[in-house]
Parts: structure tokens; sequence; C-alpha cells
């Protein structure tokens, strides 16, 4: 019986402490920003890597996708996601044993020029075509 009385007391508490001054402000979600896809192909030599340049125009998330690799789909080859400073890519979300179909996901903070970039880590024995998609907002 005292369990439930203290449990009665607790909640009143809690309610009253809840109800007093607060207001509640009725806030309507925001939509997420569009999103654009940009694909990119090409091909990488021995030791090679291409460096692609986008553009977001708001925050949320970035998925850069290696959607094929051929002659082998199954060699390992970097992917990595980055900013562009107008000169060279540099990678904050490297994955160094990506294959095909693997992505790599970042979150951007708002508009900025970002760069993906593919790259052989050595395991490679001859070029290699490839197709990498970027979703970006």
């Amino acid at each position: 019986m005292r369990r439930t009385c203290y449990g009665t007391m607790l909640l009143a508490a809690a309610l009253a402490v809840a109800g007093c001054d607060n207001e509640i402000e009725n806030r309507t979600p925001t939509e997420p920003a569009p999103t654009t896809t940009d694909t990119f192909t090409g091909t990488i030599n021995l030791n090679g890597a291409a460096t692609h340049t986008f553009t977001t125009v708001a925050a949320g998330l970035v998925t850069a996708t290696l959607v094929t690799v051929t002659p082998d789909p199954a060699i390992q080859v970097g992917l990595g996601l980055g900013t562009w400073n107008g000169t060279n890519c540099q990678i904050t979300l490297p994955k160094d044993d990506a294959l095909q179909g693997n992505a790599v996901i970042g979150q951007v903070s708002g508009p900025g020029t970002l760069c993906a970039r593919i790259y052989d880590v050595g395991k490679m024995t001859e070029a290699l075509t490839y197709t990498v998609t970027v979703v970006h907002p």
C-alpha cells in the first residue's frame, strides 16, 4: 500500500512541476534538402587514383557508392569522401578495402565543395574501370 501511495505522490509531483509555466512550442518539422545524384566513371592504373568534385547546397547526408569495378569486381580499392581545397582532395572518410557495392557515408554541415576519390591500395593487377555515384544535398 505504501508503494502505491509514494508512486502516486511522485507522479503528482512530476505532473505539477511539468505544468509550471512551460509552454509547448508548435514546431513544424523541417523537410530534408532535396538530393542530387552525380555519377562518375573513369579508369585508374596501377598505383593510380582519380578524384571527382561535387558541390553540396545544404546540410545532410552524403553517400559515395562504388557501383561497378571491371574487369574484376572482387578487387579491393580505396574509396573516400573528403573536402576539396581547390587543388587536392583531403579525404576525411576513407574506406581502404572497398569492393563493388560498398559505400562511404558522411554528414555535411552545409554548402561546400567536396570530393570523392577512388585509388589503388596495392591489390590491383591491371587498370580498372569504375563507376561511382554520389548522392548529396
